[in-house]
């Protein structure tokens, strides 16, 4: 009889006193979340996805959790953990809502995770140091190169499939690593090769000038939120679905993309040559005058010294034929406007800068949000106050958003042209100057973000495991 109730009634639990009682269904996780008040969201520490900075907290994908969590109504709690199985594991056992880790879509991870909407498409790239490997033209050339790549990831998965025609191909997985550990031990000659995706690549490249890319992993793949697999997930995926219909219309996504992985194979190598080789030989004498004064007006001060660099390369005798002068080139009626008295004091150039950039900046629209207010304010700053003012008009007339950064640098160029500037108030301007001033400004930026972020970030705890002799670790596989 029990064996019969069992079999037909498999939702029943049968106690010791034959007492049955129904089996729930897991709970919501979306009513969870409004109850408790708290999203909770689990992702990796990393430049690509969340990090402190200056005390505060940032990242691609904490910025993205964070107004979904806003949405809600509901206040953001982020766990970082060290690698992507504990990231799963947690998942799986409900100590979070939601994994939001730049994890890739894999058929392998559908079969245990619900995947909201993809909001990233990146390449799995081959990486190889040039300055110690060949170059490598097919997978035949991987057999019998050191690889390593992050344990569990999707990297893996692609092994793993490659390895089915390639049976004598060899690697080894991480545990405790992110990608800019393997970055460190690819320039340094511990591994041969290792796998990428694009956005970190891009990201890291300007780092790494002997990094080569050797071959594309098969066909681009999508970066998606995970949450737990079933019916309890359901109510969840359509408010992360409305969320990013939502930053996708308002233009919100292509922001927050264009802020945290604007560099990328576009990069200008040698510019980022000199930047970096300046960075370490020139940057040390004046970061502290740098630092002063950017606490004084409460700027950043990465993007203080981006701007100087962009203006003088650190040098504050620099001088142009047009007779702007220092470390901020100033020209002589800003500097007289701003009581510089001495152009090449670095120290009131500095002053005199920074004073310039917030008087253009508390001019600006308040309709331009924060994220975007400095690119703006930046070209003024190049350009002047009035030129910027007809491009976000200009742009607005060519079905743009002129709080845009991204619509409005298309529409700068066009200040050239009469048939354009000749509708506006200000008329003809350089604006395609402009543009590569702001551009070469941000790149520069976030060189100096990154490279920060990379020198003193806190390595994850290491695993003995991971760090032994492939051969050792099959011994022991075989005890």
């Amino acid at each position: 009889m029990i064996r019969r109730l069992a079999k037909l009634m498999p939702c029943l639990i049968i106690n010791a006193g034959l007492l049955l009682t129904a089996c729930s269904e897991p709970p919501d996780t979306l009513e969870q979340v409004k109850e408790r008040g708290v999203l909770r969201v689990l992702t990796r520490n990393g430049a690509t996805t969340y990090y402190e900075n200056q005390g505060r907290p940032t990242g691609f994908e904490y910025h993205l959790a964070k107004g979904f969590a806003n949405q809600l109504g509901v206040e953001l709690e982020i766990i970082p953990l060290v690698n992507l199985n504990d990231i799963f594991d947690a998942i799986k056992a409900g100590k979070g809502d939601i994994a939001a880790a730049g994890l890739t879509k894999t058929p392998a991870r559908e079969q245990f995770l619900d995947f909201g909407p993809p909001y990233l498409d990146v390449k799995q790239l081959f990486v190889y140091n040039r300055a110690f490997s060949e170059p490598i033209g097919s997978i035949n050339d991987l057999i019998g190169r050191r690889i390593r790549v992050i344990g569990n990831s999707a990297h893996a998965e692609l092994l793993n499939q490659l390895k089915i025609d390639h049976p004598e191909l060899r690697w080894e997985e991480s545990q405790d690593q992110e990608p800019v550990d393997l970055f460190e031990m690819l320039s340094s000659g511990e591994i041969d090769l290792t796998i990428a995706d694009s956005s970190d690549f891009y990201t890291n490249r300007p780092f790494y000038p002997d990094f080569r890319i050797a071959l594309l992993g098969g066909d681009t793949v999508q970066v998606a939120w995970a949450m737990a697999k079933g019916a309890q997930s359901a109510s969840l995926l359509n408010e992360i679905q409305a969320y990013f219909d939502k930053i996708e219309t308002n233009h919100r996504l292509s922001s927050l993309k264009d802020q945290f992985f604007n560099l990328d194979e576009d990069i200008r190598f040698i510019n980022t040559h000199t930047f970096m080789e300046l960075k370490n030989k020139r940057l040390p004498k004046y970061r502290q005058l740098i630092e002063q004064v950017a606490v004084e007006y409460d700027i950043d001060w990465r993007l203080l010294a981006a701007i100087s660099y962009q203006e003088s390369h650190w040098n504050p005798k620099a001088k142009s034929p047009t007779g702007v002068r220092g470390f901020m080139m100033l020209t002589l009626p800003t500097a007289e406007e701003l009581d510089v008295d001495d152009r090449l004091d670095t120290l009131q150039s500095l002053r005199g800068g920074a004073r310039y950039y917030l008087q253009l900046y508390n001019r600006l629209s308040k309709s331009i949000p924060p994220s975007e207010k400095k690119w703006f304010a930046l070209a003024a700053y190049n350009m002047g106050i009035g030129h910027l003012r007809d491009a976000r008009k200009l742009t607005e007339m060519n079905g743009g958003d002129p709080s845009l950064w991204r619509d409005v640098k298309e529409n700068l160029p066009l200040l050239r042209q009469r048939k354009w500037h000749k509708q506006l108030k200000f008329g003809f301007a350089r604006g395609d100057e402009a543009v590569i001033y702001v551009e070469n400004i941000r790149k520069y930026y976030s060189l100096l973000t990154w490279d920060e972020l990379n020198q003193y970030r806190t390595p994850p705890p290491r695993r003995v495991a991971d760090h032994l002799p492939a051969s050792l670790i099959e011994s022991i596989h075989g005890l």
